[in-house]
């Protein structure tokens, strides 16, 4: 359960809030996830959080099967049902086949996914569980990657790791349509 209430539009302490429910209702999905109901208790940094997830995804050069591999390896990293859960459908949308997202979790050398999806697992892993990412691992990623795209990706990976952060403090329930 929550630590702080799932708030919804009928919530919204005053008739400023209603731009961005109108906001958040017109950008995300309809229920409102868990995590923006949350959040709905801190409004200019829901606005704000809603901005920098926007741009990340509609504004980076980052593809948006690298994007989603990073985040799915983010996700089970950390051991977030919620990341996991919600970014499946993003994934497959993506590009990724079933396969590949079961595969996610498993050891980043299956002959599912190439050398490029290969690195970026491993770069989103290793900076996850360790936080200072080797060289190695940093090369591997550059070599199918501009400094664009690598900054991106930091930034990617950064973000969803915060985000998991926030799920896991503040005990975001998992919507029932989304467990299986």
């Amino acid at each position: 359960m929550s630590r702080v209430p799932s708030l919804s539009r009928d919530d919204a302490a005053s008739i400023d809030q209603q731009p961005l429910w109108n906001r958040l209702e017109a950008e995300r999905k309809v229920p409102t996830a868990n995590i923006f109901r949350a959040l709905a208790n801190a409004p200019v940094l829901l606005d704000a959080f809603l901005s920098y997830a926007n741009a990340m995804r509609d504004s980076s050069l980052l593809s948006p099967k690298l994007r989603e591999l990073a985040i799915l390896s983010v996700g089970h990293a950390t051991g977030s049902e919620y990341e996991i859960a919600h970014h499946q459908s993003h994934g497959r949308k993506a590009g990724l086949t079933v396969e590949q997202l079961a595969a996610v979790a498993d050891d980043e050398s299956t002959g599912l996914f190439n050398d490029a999806e290969r690195a970026v697992m491993a770069l989103a892993r290793e900076s996850t569980t360790k936080v200072h990412v080797s060289e190695a691992i940093w090369a591997a990623a550059a070599e199918h990657l501009d400094d664009q795209q690598m900054v991106e990706l930091t930034l990617t990976i950064a973000w969803y790791n915060s985000g998991v952060r926030i799920m896991g403090l503040l005990h975001i329930d998992l919507e029932d349509t989304y467990r299986k």
